[in-house]
């Protein structure tokens, strides 16, 4: 299929792409925040509550992970927009799903369900990598992370509104954000037109699959980025679905769903628009060191939180926190799109997200029980993972490996020095 990158500005395919991604967050930021007023809804003893919260959101991300790979070889093979598109009403499914939920084991299935929606926010980036000018690739992605934190914000704000405001409830929270799902896959099959990668994949599904995870584990530059995205994903979930948990504690029960809003949503979009800085500030300072202060800061951060007296101050620390785990994506997501050659390029980040796929099941998962402990334990545990991966990417610093092409480890490029590449990929 032949590319129309050419006959569409690569501004608008971006903001096609970042609603799009906005609306996905909002979705997904409601199912986290509102999970234990839902399971309370359902009659779930507190005690199992907080276990189920933590279960519940590795259900998320169990069917989703193994399929990533598939995805992105089904994208460059045929098309990036339908399997885009395919996103947007799976969450339109899963959503609507969700609102019909009134028993624990049919909200169980429902999250399940989301595993089928995952695998586009790698194509997107890829897509936008393939468009965007080379001048205006740390821009672009920069500004394509903030949509996440965008709609982490709106998801919990509009949840506010419904149920405390409008008095509407839950299931139709629910109903609302799946018809805001559903108008974006409208939007993506009326207004984006497709983008083909540089180099289109030729062979079996699988095989293509389970090679390009062989490529990626087999770049050391590439494998140590992957896993200090894993480690920053796992530290935010093991703390994310307990945030909740912690205004309510904090808060009561009236106006819970407001005071969820404020924290949570203030926080993810004071995030959004920090995001963009973080990439100009990795530009100018180096990814590495910026990514060690955004690891430390939400460190101490984290392990702040359940100390707060108030929903004020929890608010400002989670502001804080926001702020600097926001940084981590764009540094990831530009040394990943700079760092790479056109060859691998395209299935690199096609798959950067595999890492939180993983993460989100691990986090969650030992959060639960850990929880047991307090509902300090999750906050002091994130906090630990955190300030280690900071301190492991502040000391570590060997040379990439044969043929990487990369200056650094993989985790630091100085600004001043251009990545050393054959020729081969200095064309792409």
């Amino acid at each position: 299929m032949p590319s129309d990158s050419r006959r569409q500005d690569w501004r608008v395919l971006q903001a096609i792409f970042w609603l799009t991604s906005t609306v996905e967050g909002l979705g997904v930021s409601q199912i986290f925040d509102f999970l234990l007023s839902y399971l309370r809804g359902m009659g779930i003893a507190e005690p199992d509550r907080l276990q189920f919260v933590g279960l519940f959101g590795a259900l998320i991300f169990v069917v989703g992970m193994p399929l990533v790979p598939l995805w992105g070889v089904w994208a460059d093979k045929y098309s990036r927009k339908a399997v885009i598109i395919r996103s947007a009403l799976v969450e339109a499914t899963v959503l609507t799903a969700i609102a019909l939920s009134r028993e624990p084991w049919q909200l169980a299935a429902s999250l399940l369900l989301v595993g089928f929606q995952l695998g586009n926010t790698g194509i997107m980036l890829a897509a936008i990598r393939d468009s965007a000018p080379r001048a205006r690739i740390g821009m672009a992605l920069g500004l394509f992370g903030s949509s996440g934190p965008v709609g982490f914000a709106a998801g919990p704000i509009l949840g506010g509104i419904i149920v405390d405001t409008l008095r509407w409830g839950l299931p139709a929270m629910f109903a609302v954000s799946a018809s805001l799902s559903t108008g974006t896959a409208l939007l993506l099959a009326l207004g984006s037109r497709e983008v083909r990668p540089q180099v289109i994949p030729a062979g079996s599904t699988l095989a293509l699959a389970f090679g390009a995870i062989r490529g990626v584990l087999a770049d050391p530059p590439t494998r140590r980025i992957f896993g200090i995205f894993f480690v920053a994903f796992v530290a935010n979930q093991v703390a994310r679905p307990y945030l909740p948990v912690l205004v309510s504690q904090i808060n009561g029960p009236a106006g819970e769903a407001s005071a969820i809003g404020l924290v949570i949503g203030a926080a993810a979009l004071f995030g959004a628009l920090v995001g963009p800085a973080g990439g100009w500030l990795g530009d100018r300072l180096g990814y590495r060191p910026v990514l060690v202060a955004a690891l430390l800061g939400t460190g101490v951060a984290s392990l702040l939180m359940p100390a707060a007296p108030s929903i004020p101050v929890l608010a400002l620390i989670a502001l804080a926190a926001a702020a600097l785990y926001a940084t981590v994506a764009p540094m990831v997501f530009s040394l990943l799109a700079t760092e790479v050659a056109p060859d691998r390029r395209s299935q690199t980040l096609n798959l950067v997200y595999l890492p939180l796929y993983f993460g989100g099941i691990v986090g969650p998962v030992i959060a639960s029980q850990v929880v047991k402990a307090g509902l300090a334990a999750p906050f002091v545990l994130a906090a630990g993972v955190y300030l280690g991966g900071g301190l492991l990417v502040a000391v570590r610093r060997t040379g990439g490996g044969a043929g990487s092409g990369v200056v650094d480890d993989g985790l630091g490029v100085d600004p001043d020095r251009p990545p050393q590449r054959s020729v081969e990929s200095r064309v792409g």
